[in-house]
Formats: C-alpha cells, structure tokens, sequence
C-alpha cells in the first residue's frame, strides 16, 4: 500500500513539473504579433555631447547654380556664308580651310559671263551719261539765245538725268560684284581694262572654316554657297536647360564653360533663352555667348556648362555634413529632442549650394540638428 501512493506522488509530482515547463516556454497567447524592433533616440552624456556640434535651421537666400550641358556653336552675328555672286564655273581657289582673311578679302576666281556683262554695262552707261548730259548743257545755253524751244531743252535734261541715273545703277551691279576698286577707277577715267577676273570676296574679317566649292564647278548667281567665314574669337554655347530649373535662369547670368580642350574655364553670359522646348529632349536651348580667344572652342564640341542664377532662392539650407545614409540608402539627420536624446529624422535633398542642402522636406525653421559628430551619434545608437 505505501509501495502504491508513493508511485501516485511521484507522477503527480512529474506532472506538475512538466506543466510549468512548458507555461514558463510560453508565456504569449496565440495570436499575439511579434514585437517589432524600432530605432531609440540616443541620449548622450555632457562629455559625449562634447564630440558633436549642433545647428539651428533657418530660412537662408541664396543663389543657384544650374550645372548642364551644351554644344559650340558659331556666333551667328559673326559668322556667315558667302554665296556666288554671280554664275560661271570657278577658275581657281584661293584659300583653304583655317586661313585668316579681312574682310574683302579675295576667296576664290570665276570665270563669269556675268562680271564680263556688268563691266561693259558700265563702260556704256558712263559713255550714254557723258554725252546726253553735254547735250543737256549744252540746249540750256542754246535756250538762254533762243536757239532751241524750251521743250527741247527739257527733254534734253530728262534723257542726262535717266542717263546719269542708269549710270549709278550699272555702277551698283559692279560694286555689288565685288569688283576691285582699281577696275572701277580704270573704266570711269577710260582706261582699258584687260580681262579682270571675277573674285569671291570675304564680306567680313575671319577664319575660313567651310570649303563648299571646287574648280571647274559651275556656279549660280545668288544660291551656290562658296565657303563660311566666321569670326572665332567669340562663340555661342547653346545649353540644354530643363523645367525644372528654367525659372532661375535670365538673360545676363554669368556662365563657365568647361571643355577637355583647356583645364580653364571659359567665361560667358547667357544672352538668349528660346522661346521653345525642344520635343525630343523637352529641354530649352540657352544661348551663352563666350569669348574664345584662343580658337579652342570649335563648332559642334560637347562642352559641359555652368549658369550662376543671379537670382534670389530661399529655403532652409543645412550644412552637407548633417546628412547621413540608412540602411535604405535614405537621407536623415539627427534632430535634437525636447527630452535632450537624439532622434533620427528622415528629410528631402532639394538644391545643393555648395557645401549646404536646401531642405523641401523634413525639417522646419528653429529645429536643432546634429552637423558634426553625427557618426559617433549613430555609433551610440548602434550599440
């Protein structure tokens, strides 16, 4: 009888001891969520407070700098190309690409029919003009005799007049032919002139930079283009700007220019915005004019630009050094708390200027944060 009840305790006894086991093992219900483990704001001592420095945000001006891309460009105002001024086949050229002529400068020779009709059109028009203009003189003497009616006398003026007036005209067709001053001279004091060839002249001073034309080519008065001259001592950068940063810019903001072709940068001055959004890129060409006066810059080279806004922009701007990364790769900074810690706060990157970020998101003005020592904070909290 003992033997049994001391086998009835001894089980009980087991029992007992496996159902606070396995209560102890377990003591959430099921159902209940998992905790979830969440970042705390780190309190610092006043020593460890010593290694970190802090700032007050405030609204701050200041100016942006719009950093992009462009391609050179000749300076259309500087720049133009010379067409045939009159037809016949080229006889001979006389210069090659990259040589430098002033303005009148003789470009290329044309055998052409036009030159050799606007010579003897001259040479007529100064002969028909000399004599109905001696004729005239001379039927107004006539008239203060009475040798002549007074209608004569008026014709006779009328023919000197339109005779003059064809003379000017064919003088005008030589002139615009670039005809060299010397031939002109020549056939108005009745010299001959022996075969003068036709000369595509340089209308303005610069660098030859486009050969279009070979000898024996026929030309076209007014359409065949002959060559481009272009004044390379100033350029345009045509930059690409887009939306978003189109309202800083304005005609007059200062520019720099940076090309592999010169460690330096070149400066410019934004003179023009379009007034059109290019479908493709849906950019906005912005014409910075640049001085160029080493010919580096050369027409069609991809340049990298950079656009000083020269005006005001506002925002909360923090030092560079505040931002730090999570694991996320999302920007924070730690943000003082009423209770003295420390707290993470996640914030939206708007402008960089220089060495501070404009702050869209995030932060408000009179908010204390952590600009230096803001890894040791993190290393705090991490442990």
């Amino acid at each position: 009888m003992n033997n049994r009840t001391s086998c009835w305790k001894l089980a009980a006894l087991q029992a007992l001891v496996t159902i606070g086991f396995l209560g102890g093992c377990s003591p959430k219900t099921a159902g209940e969520p998992a905790s979830v483990a969440t970042v705390n704001n780190v309190t610092l001592t006043p020593e460890q407070r010593r290694n970190i420095r802090l700032y007050t945000v405030a609204q701050a001006k200041f100016h942006k700098s719009i950093d992009t891309t462009g391609a050179v460009d000749f300076d259309n105002d500087q720049a133009t190309a010379v067409l045939a001024p009159f037809s016949g086949p080229v006889a001979r050229l006389l210069v090659s690409p990259g040589d430098q002529v002033k303005k009148g400068a003789p470009l290329a020779a044309v055998d052409s029919p036009d030159f050799a009709t606007a010579i003897s059109a001259y040479y007529k028009a100064l002969a028909t003009a000399k004599t109905n203009r001696r004729l005239a003189d001379l039927d107004k003497d006539l008239l203060q005799h009475n040798g002549v009616a007074q209608r004569e006398a008026a014709q006779a003026e009328t023919d000197a007049v339109n005779a003059e007036a064809d003379r000017d005209a064919a003088l005008q067709a030589l002139v615009s032919l670039n005809v060299a001053a010397e031939v002109i001279k020549d056939i108005e004091h009745g010299r001959p002139v022996s075969h003068a060839a036709a000369i595509i002249r340089s209308p303005i001073t610069g660098t030859v930079v486009e050969k279009l034309i070979t000898p024996g080519q026929l030309l076209q008065a007014g359409t065949t283009p002959c060559f481009t001259v272009a004044d390379l001592a100033r350029v345009w950068v045509m930059a690409q700007v887009f939306g978003s940063d189109l309202a800083s810019v304005s005609v007059g903001d200062p520019a720099e220019v940076i090309s592999d072709a010169d460690p330096r940068a070149f400066i410019g001055k934004v003179d023009n915005i379009s007034a059109l959004v290019n479908p493709d890129t849906r950019s906005v060409a912005v014409r910075v004019v640049v001085e160029n006066p080493a010919r580096l810059l050369k027409k069609q080279m991809y340049v990298r630009v950079r656009i000083q806004s020269l005006k005001d922009s506002t925002g909360l701007l923090i030092p560079v050094s505040a931002i730090l990364r999570d694991d996320e790769n999302l920007p924070f900074v730690y943000l003082a708390q009423p209770n003295g810690g420390f707290a993470r706060q996640h914030v939206t990157l708007g402008y960089r200027s220089k060495e501070q970020y404009d702050i869209t998101a995030g932060l408000k003005a009179g908010d204390q944060i952590v600009v230096e020592g803001g890894i040791f904070v993190q290393f705090m909290q991490n442990q």
